[in-house]
């Protein structure tokens, strides 16, 4: 038997291969299926099952095209409905893989049909907790995403508690927990660095799973302080319960080369929102008017998803050249499938076509130590309110960058704005927006707020 943790940072999702006597299990699998696929090929394995613990709200899951591809079963927990073809598993019921068995464990809170699957070694001894986003490395799942009808986030919350008492914290503490979510996702609050624990551990050190916490304590520390989900969830919990075209065919239709005329006639013709994927650093030193930086190397999937309100958007990317389908297949992982095409060789071909190009002004916090000296400047933190609480700019403004599409008016359009964010990543996201609606007098200050407390600038 063997067990592989595959984990994507920029989503921090954790799947799951499970290999056992030449029958392979996935659980909770990525968009793009065809390594899950290479794995089984390449030791002589048939993935018999592909496990789903919820319908997942912060990316699209392959299960539908790994099983078109491989034949394999979508196991989903009871109170599931979907609009393919799946097995509704029964609370308890048991699936054979190889030498060892997976009972499935149905754990509602986070969402009613949330399903958490036990994993028995050859000897029946409980081994691993494929626990979804149920229970994390040091939190539980938010209860707040399943609402519908006379369910609130209490009682769900009510649910989770319940889940959590009779059907995880009565497992041995040796078992190891796997869940699907691991730090940076917004599918919970105080989520550890560490991507798999002992239950045991788990018992000791999870805030949520303390002992002697009742379940009005537990009701009120789960539902503290939830952020607002981004606004793309809604979008992906449909298309993983009800089926989305092939990850095959979005990829095609976005691997199209486009000359610098070809890539300008599709932007105005079609209405498309061009994204720029290079670096803050190098978009901010010329840019194709209009478009938008959200960089690759950042948390670039969620950051689409919490910015560009439409997933039918057509997209044309602006890239490094070679990272093209890596472009097109993170949008995709997040449910934007209608990227029409690249610009081919990358921004360079756009300069030498002679096309117009934009930039945005960008200093270093010494240099904003100096501006900031002459006085009466407008200072913008897109940081997110809790960053802004824990120390600031004196006199600056916080305007987090996830609501930038809502607080567009907040912006004093006629001035100049200083942008910053904790390191620089963010700050030029707002600043491409900010450029893009027509604001001509941006400055995104480099390093962020922790640059800038480096300097004599006040700070509160």
């Amino acid at each position: 038997m063997k067990i592989e943790q595959i984990y994507t940072g920029c989503l921090a999702q954790g799947a799951y291969f499970i290999v056992s006597n030449g029958e392979a299990a996935v659980i909770d699998p990525l968009r793009e299926v065809q390594p899950y696929i290479q794995k089984a090929e390449k030791i002589g394995a048939k993935i018999k099952y592909v496990f789903e613990t919820h319908f997942h709200a912060d990316f699209v899951s392959g299960h539908i095209d790994l099983a078109e591809k491989t034949g394999a079963e979508i196991v989903y927990g009871p109170e599931a409905k979907t609009g393919f073809k799946a097995h509704i598993a029964q609370d308890g019921e048991v699936f054979q893989l190889g030498e060892i068995t997976i009972k499935a464990l149905h754990t509602p809170g986070h969402t009613m049909e949330s399903t958490s699957y036990l994993l028995f070694d050859k000897n029946k001894k409980p081994t691993a907790l494929f626990s979804g986003d149920t229970l994390f490395i040091g939190d539980v799942g938010r209860p707040d995403l399943a609402q519908k009808g006379d369910l609130t986030m209490n009682d769900l919350a009510g649910i989770l508690f319940d889940s959590l008492r009779s059907k995880i914290m009565t497992l041995p503490d040796d078992v190891i927990v796997y869940p699907a979510h691991g730090a940076g996702s917004a599918c919970g609050k105080h989520m550890s660095k560490e991507t798999s624990d002992t239950l045991g551990n788990q018992k000791r050190f999870n805030y949520a799973l303390r002992a002697d916490m009742t379940k009005e304590e537990f009701i009120k520390e789960v539902t503290a302080g939830l952020p607002e989900p981004p606004q793309y969830f809604p979008e992906n919990v449909k298309m993983n319960r009800d089926g989305y075209e092939s990850i095959d065919d979005v990829l095609e239709r976005g691997d199209q080369a486009l000359s610098p005329d070809a890539f300008e006639a599709k932007a105005n013709n079609t209405g498309a929102l061009v994204l720029d994927t290079r670096k803050a650093a190098d978009f901010a030193k010329g840019f194709i008017p209009n478009s938008i930086n959200i960089g690759i190397d950042g948390g670039f999937a969620p950051w689409v998803g919490a910015l560009v309100p439409d997933l039918k958007q057509n997209l044309l990317i602006v890239t490094e050249p070679g990272r093209e389908e890596e472009v097109v297949t993170r949008l995709a992982r997040v449910g934007y499938d209608f990227t029409i095409g690249y610009l081919n060789g990358g921004l360079e071909a756009w300069k030498n076509a002679g096309k117009e190009t934009d930039t945005v002004i960008s200093i270093s916090a010494t240099e904003f130590a100096d501006h900031f000296k002459g006085g009466n400047i407008n200072v913008i933190d897109v940081r997110k309110p809790e960053e802004f609480a824990t120390g600031h700019i004196k006199g600056a403004e916080n305007l987090p960058l996830d609501n930038i599409n809502d607080l567009m008016e907040e912006f004093p359009k006629d001035e100049m704005l200083y942008i910053h964010c904790a390191g620089g990543y963010r700050s030029m996201i707002a600043s491409s927006i900010l450029k893009s609606r027509g604001f001509e007098d941006v400055v995104n200050i480099e390093g962020g707020y922790g640059e800038v407390a480096r300097t004599d600038v006040p700070v509160e």
